[in-house]
């Protein structure tokens, strides 16, 4: 099934989200889009409450070259795997999704696994021969909004099943930027948190791949600016 969070965070997933823990054999890393994230976006907000956290930086912000960007996320990943022994968890937002799903095509070891938020269409960007067609080695989330400008619902639900991801609906926030209002985004942190706790899962029984693992991704597809 598709899961669907709400809009708007209350006080239970607020807690639960402050007691978000990372294991110090993972490290994570925050790849947000075109234009980079400003201070009033989620990853912003995310990197200020866990200052451990890394952000992929772009030589420019505002040339989506998907190969110069995905470069930029295997150096990212390489720094991580020094300091985690078992390499990066990937926070992704919007172009910055397409460069980690680049990188993971060419080289996905080192990458534990990835929050996938509000994709950019790969197709609007000429890269979708770039990315793959295949379910991914790490488990994956996919947060995909009714009403994205950038990427229909449905059509980023169509991905994250070929990449083996589970596929959440977020109810209509936009491209789940600055834009959506969300502050610290609590569900997202309460997401990230399921997903570190897969990873955890899959170490513990000794996998090394996604295939291996017993989660399966969801198939039920729901129909469908500055800091993109």
């Amino acid at each position: 099934m598709t899961q669907a969070i709400g809009a708007s965070a209350g006080p239970s997933s607020a807690a639960h989200a402050t007691r978000l823990e990372i294991p110090r054999h993972l490290q994570v890393l925050t790849v947000p889009g075109l234009h980079g994230s400003g201070p009033g976006h989620w990853q912003s907000c995310w990197e200020q409450r866990f200052p451990d956290w890394q952000r992929v930086e772009q030589h420019d912000w505002s040339r989506p070259s998907l190969p110069l960007w995905a470069e930029r996320v295997s150096e990212g990943v390489m720094r991580a795997q020094r300091v985690a022994s078992r390499g990066a968890v990937l926070v992704a937002h919007s172009f910055g999704c397409l460069a980690s799903l680049r990188q993971a095509s060419l080289d996905p070891a080192g990458i534990a696994g990835a929050l996938l938020v509000a994709p950019a269409d790969p197709d609007k960007f000429g890269v979708a021969s770039l990315l793959p067609t295949y379910r991914l080695p790490f488990p994956t989330i996919l947060v995909a909004s009714r009403n994205d400008p950038w990427m229909p619902q449905r059509t980023a639900f169509s991905w994250g099943t070929l990449w083996g991801s589970e596929l959440v609906d977020a109810g209509s926030l936009g491209h789940i930027n600055a834009d959506s209002g969300l502050d610290d985004w609590a569900e997202g942190l309460a997401l990230l948190g399921t997903l570190v706790q897969r990873i955890a899962a899959a170490g513990d029984a000794g996998d090394t791949e996604v295939s291996s693992t017993p989660w399966e991704a969801g198939l039920e597809v729901a129909p469908g600016a500055p800091y993109i």
